[in-house]
């Protein structure tokens, strides 16, 4: 992706000095560009928790990037190397309940530190894996957006010129993974090749990913957009105002139920009572292999309180944040909700597009049939 000329991922080991690693902070987003350099595990585990990261394949190539980081310091420390590295994969796995990236990219990690032989071996084989899970990422992405991108152009074929209406949720980006984006990698491949497309982005609240980072990236590559409310989707649905909703995924069960940002739910069922295509774009590495009722066996986080009373933004050329609720009301902060496959036109995956129901998906991926 690039910024103001430049291509960046999202997440990368700092030339010349590989025991840190440096990510773009998206806290400071839109209004500035923040790389933060992170030295530690405790230190990594604090930027996904505190969504200095955010976004399910970010998040897993950031706890690859921290187990790489623990090796390090658990061979500085002389202590006990293995308890360390458990220590450290525990507290990784503890930040976001509900992307199942994390664990995927912890567990991988432990599994490449097993099988190598010395200290040095370990921190080697540590920082090789991290590097590959976020190569792997990008992509998985790269190919989502190959994949994707004929569902924009088949709909442009039928629109004479006029531009394709695609509607997202939260943020999906390339600022969600380590670059392309799952849900907007289609839209990126689209406009490249010269489809024009417009993008409807939910503004999401509370945390506002969309108007904040998916508007902002969109902009950054030169691709029409506009931002709207939240609650604006069925009303421009009803209007045939959108032609294509397309939202990423923090996990997805083998039979199709998907769990994204909260509203998800929502717009599906919009789309689904005024006949939109509902696309969902994941890489494999969204997909829990051991759910199979969404509702039931994927758990919710659930965030403090302050994020829906509050509100942030930049305000005089500095960060301020505003409350927006009576003091003394108690609010709830579900971060995700389940979307039914029954809602579902399709998945996006590296591998093509496929229904999302057990059948197509295990077919999709059979090294994961049971």
């Amino acid at each position: 992706m690039n910024v103001g000329g430049q291509h960046f991922r999202t997440i990368w080991l700092k030339p010349g000095d590989e025991a840190v690693v440096e990510l773009i902070d998206q806290r400071w987003l839109p209004h500035r560009f923040v790389i933060e350099e992170v030295r530690s595990v405790a230190e990594m585990a604090a930027a996904i928790r505190d969504m200095h990261v955010r976004g399910a394949g970010l998040i897993g190539a950031a706890s690859g990037y921290g187990m790489y980081l623990a090796a390090v310091e658990a061979a500085r420390s002389g202590s006990n190397f293995d308890e360390e590295l458990t220590t450290a994969a525990q507290t990784l796995k503890a930040t976001r309940p509900t992307a199942v990236n994390l664990g995927w990219a912890v567990d991988r990690q432990l599994q490449a530190i097993r099988e190598a032989g010395t200290i040095s071996e370990k921190i080697a084989s540590a920082r090789d894996a991290a590097e590959q899970i976020a190569l792997e990422d990008a992509e998985h992405c790269r190919s989502i957006g190959r994949h994707g991108a004929g569902l924009i152009t088949q709909i442009a074929a039928k629109k004479n010129g006029a531009p394709v209406n695609v509607l997202t949720h939260c943020n999906a980006g390339w600022l969600a993974f380590v670059d392309y984006g799952s849900a907007t990698s289609p839209i990126y491949a689209a406009h490249d090749s010269g489809v024009p497309v417009h993008v409807w982005v939910d503004e999401t609240r509370p945390r506002s990913q969309g108007s904040k980072l998916t508007a902002w990236e969109l902009g950054q590559h030169g691709v029409r957009h506009t931002v709207i409310a939240d609650n604006a989707g069925g009303h421009l649905m009803q209007h045939g105002e959108v032609d294509l909703v397309i939202v990423g995924s923090d996990r997805t069960t083998y039979t199709g139920d998907v769990a994204n940002k909260i509203g998800t739910y929502l717009k599906a069922l919009a789309a689904h009572d005024n006949g939109v295509p509902f696309y969902v774009a994941l890489p494999s590495s969204s997909f829990d292999w051991q759910a199979r009722d969404g509702v039931r066996d994927i758990p919710i986080e659930q965030r403090g309180a302050d994020e829906v009373k509050c509100a942030d933004g930049w305000l005089d050329g500095r960060h301020a944040e505003v409350c927006i609720t009576p003091a003394d009301s108690p609010a709830a902060n579900y971060g995700f909700d389940v979307t039914p496959h029954r809602l579902v036109t399709g998945l996006i995956t590296e591998r093509g597009i496929c229904a999302a129901n057990e059948q197509s998906i295990l077919a999709m991926f059979p090294d994961h049939a049971r």
